[in-house]
């Protein structure tokens, strides 16, 4: 499992950087179309980057980006000038589509386990958890045992003390498809729980660390399907109340 946390820190700024210089496009804010081969060019490095940085994570050179896609590194900093850029642009295109499966599972199935259950199975064969942004995988050990209950985030209210939880930082709060996407996996938590079918002391983080921990990266395509397939079946066993 790769935790994405490396050169992630300065993706804020880059981005405000690039925002500012292009009108709020971090990939250099053409208001024209590209030509064929430049759109071309673009989709071949963002499927590389997708499956580069599930493979090795977030720390993958751009050089091996560039290999991936068959393309020369040059081309890959014409249409994002740092790497950093790069990141945040897949992981809030994974934050996106993961969102969209959690909501699609929330309006298209009327029981709350089989629903959940769905959101996780979908997310997991997708390969989603490889590329999570760690602002919504970062956990630790609750400390704020005099904290008010309401200044919790909902997912931490009813965790005893010492449980996992999500750790929120300041930049996760200015995320909006991050926010948007712990809204909606904790829809699907609350949802769950409420039908005693999850068990109590399952968070939001909790649900997210199953998606993350469910993709390992394998070489052989069907092995690693399978693995995941088994590895998940096993967790949704471990998550399930029982009486």
């Amino acid at each position: 499992m790769h935790v994405q946390d490396s050169h992630w820190s300065s993706a804020v700024a880059a981005g405000a950087t690039m925002s500012a210089a292009s009108g709020g496009r971090p990939d250099g804010g053409r208001t024209t179309p590209l030509r064929v081969d430049a759109q071309r060019n673009l989709e071949h490095v963002l499927r590389a980057a997708r499956e580069v940085f599930g493979e090795l994570g977030y720390g993958a050179p751009m050089e091996d980006v560039a290999r991936r896609a068959r393309v020369g590194v040059g081309t890959v900093y014409r249409r994002f000038p740092s790497k950093d850029v790069l990141v945040r642009r897949i992981a809030e295109e994974e934050t996106s589509r993961l969102t969209e499966q959690a909501r699609a599972a929330l309006g298209q199935e009327d029981e709350p386990w089989s629903a959940l259950s769905r959101f996780l199975r979908t997310s997991v064969a997708s390969g989603a958890g490889r590329l999570l942004p760690p602002q919504v995988l970062r956990v630790g050990v609750a400390e704020e045992r005099g904290l008010p209950d309401h200044a919790r985030l909902p997912q931490q209210r009813t965790q005893p003390a010492g449980e996992l939880r999500l750790v929120p930082e300041k930049r996760a709060e200015d995320d909006a498809g991050a926010a948007e996407l712990l809204d909606v996996v904790g829809q699907l938590v609350d949802r769950a729980r409420a039908a005693g079918e999850l068990r109590a002391d399952v968070s939001v983080s909790d649900v997210l660390l199953v998606i993350a921990t469910s993709a390992p990266s394998l070489p052989d395509a069907a092995q690693q399907a399978a693995a995941s397939a088994r590895l998940l079946d096993i967790l949704l066993e471990g998550l399930r109340s029982r009486p």
